[in-house]
């Protein structure tokens, strides 16, 4: 940093876009670090004039401001490895502008949503495009250095997910929340079991033909583990947790119609997760590895059901922490100015 620079705050701008809002976090800093953040919501999924009055609120304090957008683009992804004649082998990325993460992984975006993220904010224009898995790493970065575990980052429409061992990504997808094929897979589901449910009174029903062992083996989806007493327990997150790390347990009690759609959408998001999961397990592209541990970064607000799918029906341990997507686009905006 020279010295007319250092004379000056800097200013940060990150956008986040959301269902039906966009988000704008705002941090000032000095050498020091942040002196002061602003968060506001816009009833907008594109600029409009009153996130561009607040944005030019900040931003005409200094001539040394930022314009950060987490991408939100359904085309993006992120594979393990930074070797160019090995990318093709898990993706094509012709149609994609690509970026090497710590010389170990590469994380993609469609040229075309590139392109409209630029247009959309030439007002402004866009310093830097962050990846949903380069939050996701960096929010668990004194995680991922450790054995293999499943990193989730949950937002209004996408789940991002990655596997990570010894810092080394091994897998990743990024889903939507309204997937057709989901859906589809749901709502069969759904319907046979609907089939199954008999509502015919007057038959009669003979238990004598009634196996519960039978029953109970088909609801198995998750595959033989033989020995589940034999897993070592582990700490929870770390050994010594500091107090800005908070877990994230179960939201105030809510109303039952909005209770009742949590509840969908947290089995919706176990559903796609769980997809994942075993496709992990099963591509032969990728090093498979025994996932024990899931830890979810919750930018959207989850009740303490998700973690309980997990538990009792993966038998995995399951971390819920809280994130503000905003301040984690800004601390990697930051980084990035001071490299």
């Amino acid at each position: 940093m020279n010295f007319f620079e250092s004379l000056y705050i800097k200013v940060f701008v990150n956008i986040i876009v959301g269902r039906d809002n966009t988000v704008a976090y705002i941090e000032s800093c000095s050498k020091k670090g942040v002196i002061n953040s602003h968060e506001e919501s816009f009833d907008t999924l594109r600029i409009n004039e009153k996130m561009l009055s607040v944005i030019k609120k900040y931003t005409s304090e200094t001539p040394f401001y930022y314009i950060s957008f987490l991408d939100a683009s359904s085309s993006q992804g992120a594979i393990p490895t930074c070797a160019k004649n090995r990318i093709a082998y898990y993706y094509d990325v012709s149609d994609s502008e690509y970026k090497c993460q710590d010389s170990k992984w590469i994380n993609y975006t469609s040229k075309t949503d590139l392109y409209e993220v630029e247009r959309h904010y030439r007002e402004i224009g866009v310093d830097f495009i962050f990846s949903p898995f380069s939050v996701l790493a960096h929010f668990f970065k004194d995680k991922i250095d450790g054995q293999a575990a499943i990193y989730v980052l949950l937002q209004e429409d996408f789940i991002s997910l990655a596997v990570f061992k010894e810092s080394e990504l091994l897998y990743a997808q990024r889903v939507g929340m309204k997937s057709d094929s989901a859906k589809e897979e749901l709502d069969s589901v759904d319907a046979a079991m609907d089939m199954d449910v008999d509502l015919n009174l007057d038959d009669s029903i003979d238990l004598d033909n009634v196996s519960v062992t039978d029953e109970m083996d088909s609801l198995d989806d998750f595959g033989d583990i033989e020995d589940l007493d034999s897993l070592d327990d582990i700490d929870e997150f770390s050994e010594t947790q500091d107090v800005e790390e908070e877990f994230y347990h179960e939201h105030e009690e809510e109303s039952e119609q909005e209770s009742d759609d949590f509840f969908n959408e947290d089995y919706q998001r176990f559903f796609l997760v769980q997809s994942a999961i075993n496709s992990f397990y099963k591509d032969v592209r990728y090093q498979s590895e025994f996932l024990e541990n899931i830890y979810i970064a919750d930018a959207v607000g989850v009740t303490g059901e998700l973690k309980r799918y997990f538990e009792e029906e993966m038998f995995m341990n399951a971390y819920v922490r809280r994130v503000s997507l905003g301040a984690e686009v800004s601390a990697l905006a930051r980084l990035e100015v001071l490299a």
